[in-house]
């Protein structure tokens, strides 16, 4: 029976990456394999937990994934190891909406039935933090809550005060604290940290960590609290191939006979994927192939499908656009019909090139028209709920809708009649917001509320769909299957 904890926060910044993998690290000081998991969409956090626990980190997302099937999902991942380690996202009940816990840690709690400990930053609070950990302690009856963590305290006196006013308003146990000084400060940027891919060797980071948990924390105490998932009743149990999807039909009862190479593309510039959309693709009957479009001068041998993930093109776009021999490669597959998904940063590599903050221009594959231009503040962030356009595409037929999150801090521009870039500084009367308005969208995003319209976003042209939007294929697992099948459908007509 594989125990259970969830690291939650009253905010984001409070500390749970860090407090998470140093946790990790020390579990698997003491034996146990820990399978880690992050709460929401973001793409970093877990190539830190996947680091620590030496297996890679799931995301678990009830708004972009149904809860059953996120459950059966998280039961999957962890059902070999003794315990899962869990880090939430934003504050313990922020999720979708203001109005419900839809999409939110403590939904993704309860769900799993994992105790939570609460991280609490009190690095500018005294007693007044007991006022704060009461009110979460109450706010929500039917939230597990183990106990409390205390980051930032000023000295050992300040954290025992502290302890003692938490302790005494909540009647739930202080299990460690951390030090102002505790020099663990995982660099960021735009999009979040940085991802580990970039910060080189970071076993002696992830050492620091767990020595940190070790000499600060009541390590033993949390592997008491933490629970195990239990016996389950039967009807309760959900097999990944009975997961519905929109024709009804399990993946695995559709998986192709044969065994199709998708190359997926995996580097420093592009690290961004759902460890789920990968296995989706796998259970569907694709071998998952990775290839770097910094370094590798040719597509994996047997290619027949191209996914590109999002990143940081931008970062390294001059070493993409000195790679000319995969270039080309790439520009002779999408000739040959050869189905192409991209998402974000896969999407802007798929342009005629990307500006950078410095203004200088990067020219990239140029399989989808124009340009994409970052920005000095961000441009879009949230869920989307995306409908497959009028004549559907090959991952989804016509109408048929499925779920993803954005966020990006890069615009796309088209040129004009005259070849000019239309951007803010284009005269107003050419200038053209959308793209997608006027050139074939890869989907439609549908208004979070009321009856408004949908707005066309990204660019689909033959068997390439490309946008800023990441899918979750475990809204849809058809997605996978049909990429899968696109690919075996073009390699019989080879």
């Amino acid at each position: 029976m594989t125990a259970q904890i969830l690291i939650a926060g009253v905010s984001s910044g409070v500390g749970k990456t860090t407090i998470t993998l140093g946790l990790i690290a020390a579990l698997r000081r003491r034996g146990l394999r820990v399978q880690p998991f992050k709460a929401g969409p973001d793409y970093i956090d877990p190539t830190y937990h996947t680091l620590a626990a030496g297996r890679p980190c799931r995301n678990i997302d009830t708004w972009m994934v149904p809860p059953d099937r996120a459950l059966e999902l998280y039961d999957r991942a962890s059902q070999t190891t003794d315990m899962a380690v869990i880090e939430g996202v934003m504050g313990v009940f922020d999720g979708y909406n203001y109005s419900d816990e839809e999409g939110s840690t403590a939904q993704i709690a309860k769900l799993v039935g994992a105790p939570v400990l609460l991280v609490l930053d009190v690095g500018k609070m005294a007693r007044s933090a007991a006022a704060l950990a009461r009110g979460y302690a109450q706010f929500d009856p039917d939230l597990k809550l183990a106990g409390f963590i205390l980051n930032r305290c000023g000295s050992e006196s300040h954290y025992m005060g502290v302890k003692q006013a938490v302790e005494n308003a909540t009647g739930l146990p202080v299990l460690g604290w951390l030090p102002k000084n505790a020099e663990l400060h995982i660099p960021e940027r735009h999009l979040g940290l940085v991802p580990t891919d970039e910060r080189g060797e970071l076993s002696g980071f992830i050492a620091r960590a767990a020595d940190l948990i070790e000499q600060y924390f009541e390590v033993e105490q949390i592997i008491v609290k933490a629970e195990g998932r239990g016996a389950r009743r039967k009807d309760e149990i959900f097999s990944l191939s009975n997961f519905s999807s929109s024709s009804n039909e399990g993946v695995q009862s559709k998986a192709l006979d044969s065994r199709v190479v998708i190359a997926v593309a995996r580097d420093a510039a592009f690290s961004f994927y759902y460890e789920d959309n990968l296995s989706f693709l796998r259970e569907s009957g694709a071998e998952v192939v990775f290839f770097s479009p910094q370094h590798d001068a040719a597509l994996p041998e047997g290619t027949a499908g191209l996914y590109f993930g999002g990143g940081f093109p931008e970062i390294y776009a001059r070493q993409l656009a000195a790679n000319k021999p995969l270039l080309a490669a790439l520009r002779q597959a999408h000739a040959a019909g050869m189905p192409i998904y991209a998402e974000c940063g896969g999407f802007m590599y798929l342009t005629e090139g990307i500006i950078d903050l410095e203004g200088e221009f990067h020219p990239l594959v140029g399989l989808i028209p124009g340009i994409t231009r970052m920005q000095p503040r961000l441009v879009s962030l949230g869920y989307r709920l995306v409908e497959s356009p009028p004549g559907g595409n090959f991952l989804l037929p016509p109408g048929v809708t499925t779920r993803g999150h954005e966020f990006h801090w890069s615009t796309w521009e088209v040129k004009d009649e005259g070849g000019r870039m239309k951007d803010e500084r284009s005269d107003i009367s050419s200038f053209i917001l959308h793209p997608s308005s006027f050139i074939s969208p890869a989907w439609h995003i549908r208004p979070r509320q009321g009856d408004g319209e949908s707005q066309p976003t990204g660019y689909a042209h033959g068997n390439l769909v490309a946008s800023y939007v990441h899918l979750h294929f475990g809204h849809n697992p058809d997605l996978a299957y049909n990429f899968a099948q696109a690919c075996r459908q073009w390699l019989d007509s080879r």
